[in-house]
């Protein structure tokens, strides 16, 4: 049975590009094959674009520009609240594809159709409200003020552990802002960016304002980047993949706005409950099978509690299900490839090789070649891979600290500052160390941080710019400023 025989809705299921409205094949014949990461087995298969196929998307874009950018906001509006609906009639399909390609388990799948509408809810309305200023005038008989103009075409790079939440956060800013937008979706999970076009076309969205465009990945971002029409880069991935991005946009001198890795500290006091703290850093530390920026991945906990804790951690890590995100009460699918796999078993053995101990973690269990069973480490120190990189993995590590001094220390000994967890009911120690930390958000006392009203990004090596909330749409806005002089008036400085 092919994925289309599977959806309610057959017509969502494309292997084409979408590229002015129209689906478009490759016209060298390149394609790539799509995978289920739990079993393995083929999906189907996308086209890789040419260099002038991606050069005539921005062609379609350059021209929509023209037309987008006229209509009123409210009208735009519409347009995104229709697509909107689409989303939320749709939501079983899209979960489906959305599990069949990036392997999340089908309820999480479902959650993530719902937060990635309501970012398209969110622009459509905060379109209408990308006001300017009127400047008190030092120029006599003058008037001062700014409006808000769309910056032009804008280019999304988006990942593969979000598949569609992170196109609709991008591109509903966007649109909403009056830009025509060009989405590369990585090659691992294109079916739920292409599912988001049709929908787009149905919603009466103009041609060439969404446009879906596949190929290698350095091939199409070297040309978008180089693209002078091209004003905007939005890029979600690793730290790696952002510097060569920022790189190649500096001669064009584009818009770039960066979201990044991730090495998340999770901060437990010592006047929390252990069992409390722990079932809550095993929500933080292993969602999307760890496969997430704002994963838990230092957990820092204070040395009375210490111990005690890393019991009740590892009882709630045990009770977790692993295996396909289609069967049910499945906490964790599988990693995106075999890559993954190996990148986590690296990490894992470095740490016991450099004095860590493996609590639990046993591989052989396994459901499947691409599965990587959840791990707890403790004893964890500065000098394992697990401290520094990013590991986008179920690898949880504990450390314990002694203080405050200490564990703010600890926390801020990484390039990334993207995302902190604080767990202690003292307002004291909170505050101090909310401040002290070197990230972009700090979430105290919740897994849960993220929604359409949150300025989302990071600091330090974390990335550039802010996605979501009132300034989301601000990475798709030149402010123009004007001054009105009274006719007749003597001109001066």
């Amino acid at each position: 049975m092919t994925l289309s025989n599977k959806l309610s809705d057959p017509r969502l299921f494309r292997q084409y590009a979408y590229v002015d409205g129209k689906w478009t094949h490759g016209d060298g014949g390149r394609e790539e094959a799509v995978f289920d990461p739990a079993t393995g087995e083929t999906l189907g298969h996308i086209p890789w674009l040419e260099p002038h196929q991606i050069t005539e998307a921005v062609d379609a874009a350059e021209a929509a520009f023209v037309h987008w950018r006229a209509l009123r906001a409210d009208e735009r509006c519409e347009r995104l609240l229709a697509w909107y609906d689409l989303l939320q009639a749709n939501r079983e399909d899209l979960a489906l594809i959305m599990t069949l390609e990036q392997g999340k388990p089908l309820p999480d799948a479902r959650g993530e159709v719902e937060y990635g509408a309501s970012f398209v809810r969110w622009f459509a309305e905060e379109g209408k409200r990308t006001f300017g200023e009127t400047i008190p005038s030092h120029i006599p008989n003058a008037a001062l003020g700014t409006i808000k103009e769309p910056v032009g075409i804008a280019a999304l790079i988006t990942p593969w552990n979000f598949p569609l939440a992170m196109i609709t956060r991008k591109a509903a800013a966007a649109m909403a802002a009056g830009c025509p937008v060009i989405v590369k979706p990585a090659g691992e999970t294109p079916f739920s960016a292409l599912a988001l076009a049709e929908l787009a076309e149905r919603a009466g969205i103009p041609a060439g304002v969404f446009n879906v465009v596949l190929g290698e990945p350095p091939e199409v971002s070297r040309i978008l980047c180089a693209e002078d029409r091209v004003k905007a880069l939005s890029f979600t991935g690793s730290t790696r993949v952002g510097r060569l991005l920022l790189e190649q946009c500096a001669n064009t001198v584009k818009r770039v706005s960066l979201e990044l890795g991730g090495n998340a500290p999770f901060i437990v006091g010592p006047d929390m409950d252990p069992r409390e703290a722990a079932f809550a850093a095993v929500a933080a530390k292993f969602q999307t099978a760890g496969q997430d920026c704002l994963a838990a991945d230092r957990i820092l906990v204070h040395e009375s509690i210490h111990d005690e804790f890393v019991e009740h951690f590892a009882e709630r890590m045990a009770a977790l299900t692993v295996g396909n995100g289609l069967e049910n009460e499945v906490d964790l699918g599988p990693l995106i490839h075999r890559q993954a796999v190996e990148k986590a078993a690296a990490i894992v053995d470095d740490a016991i090789s450099k004095g860590a101990t493996l609590v639990a973690g046993d591989q052989t269990q396994a459901p499947g070649e691409n599965f990587f069973m959840p791990v707890l480490l403790t004893g964890v120190t500065h000098d394992m891979k697990i401290w520094h990189e990013e590991s986008f993995a179920p690898v949880a590590g504990i450390t314990a600290y002694a203080d405050d001094d200490q564990v703010i220390e600890m926390a801020n000994d990484t390039e990334y500052g993207l995302a902190a967890y604080i767990y202690t009911h003292d307002i004291r120690r909170i505050w101090k160390i909310l401040r002290a930390l070197e990230f972009g958000m700090v979430s105290v006392n919740s897994v849960k941080m993220t929604g359409p009203p949150v300025p989302f990004g990071g600091v330090k090596h974390s990335g550039l710019g802010r996605e979501g909330g009132v300034t989301g749409i601000d990475e798709y806005l030149e402010t123009k400023y004007y001054c009105l002089g009274a006719l007749g008036s003597v001109s001066g400085s």
